[in-house]
């Protein structure tokens, strides 16, 4: 198939909610490129306005974090996408094939999304997906934000059909489980559901039911990370609980994660008084200066 008289589709590469994912080549600018195709259909009235705003707000950030936008369309009736082309495996694979990982691991991963989402972030844009499946590695280790499909710009009227829920339970915040606007502090929340689940292999709230899952994110605690792995006490699970806080003023912003700002007291400090990157806090942890 050739789209716009430029973009070769080559092979599906996964299939989302909205649309379809092709691998394919800019034979223009001769470079490989990921172009989504909107599915046609009635189910969701507010599809292609989430689309045409997945494109707006995918080409506003700009970021080595976050999956780049080229360009948007329309052709025969279907608008389409055009994406870098992002050649490695997602966060979930990663989790799939390895299982819980090193904590260390887990914060670098995390600490690289959050880049990403602050870049959003400072564009009024709430990404509201986050989760390992939307937060790709590229071959040089590079972790990417991607699919803004539901993102969206913090002073935009909600496009959703009433008491529809958009997100995935497991990573939900407990506003958003109530129905609340999503904020930057809601994406902070999904990622720590994240860090959660790379440290211990499980997510803090699981079950097969989305709606009794949504209730325990509003109303339980999570286990803390250390009762499950007790090495993971210390920075780790402080700042986990921090960023899975019921309290969206409670949380860190991306910008204190990104900065190594999102722990407080001595766990975080180097001998200089000064808080080490957060890449590091896992090794400032071992030092007998950092207890």
């Amino acid at each position: 198939m050739l789209l716009a008289s430029r973009y070769r589709l080559t092979e599906v590469l996964g299939h989302g909610g909205m649309g379809e994912v092709y691998r394919g080549c800019d034979e223009l600018l001769g470079r490989p490129v990921a172009v989504k195709l909107l599915l046609p259909g009635p189910a969701d009235p507010f599809a292609a306005a989430r689309f045409r705003r997945e494109a707006r707000t995918a080409a506003m950030v700009k970021d080595p974090h976050v999956v780049a936008a080229y360009d948007f369309g329309q052709q025969d009736g279907s608008y389409f996408l055009v994406m870098e082309l992002v050649e490695g495996r997602s966060v979930a694979h990663e989790l799939a094939m390895r299982g819980p990982l090193e904590p260390e691991r887990a914060i670098d991963i995390v600490q690289q999304a959050a880049t990403g989402l602050a870049a959003a972030h400072r564009r009024d844009i709430v990404h509201r997906d986050i989760k390992p499946a939307n937060l790709l590695i590229d071959a040089d280790g590079t972790v990417k934000v991607a699919d803004f499909g539901i993102a969206r710009f913090v002073s935009d009227p909600v496009t959703t059909l009433p008491n529809h829920v958009l997100g995935t339970s497991l990573y939900l915040a407990p506003e958003r489980a109530q129905g609340k606007p999503a904020t930057a502090a809601s994406d902070v929340y999904a990622l720590g559901c994240v860090l959660y689940h790379l440290v211990t292999g499980q997510p803090p709230f699981a079950g097969d039911d989305p709606t009794a899952v949504l209730r325990e994110h509003v109303r339980s605690e999570p286990t803390p990370p250390s009762e499950l792995c007790p090495e993971l006490a210390g920075p780790v699970e402080d700042l986990l609980l921090r960023m899975l806080a019921k309290d969206p003023a409670e949380r860190p912003s991306t910008a204190e994660i990104v900065e190594g700002e999102a722990l407080e007291g001595p766990a975080a400090d180097g001998q200089d008084g000064h808080r080490p990157p957060l890449g590091r806090l896992w090794r400032w942890a071992t030092l007998p200066t950092a207890r």
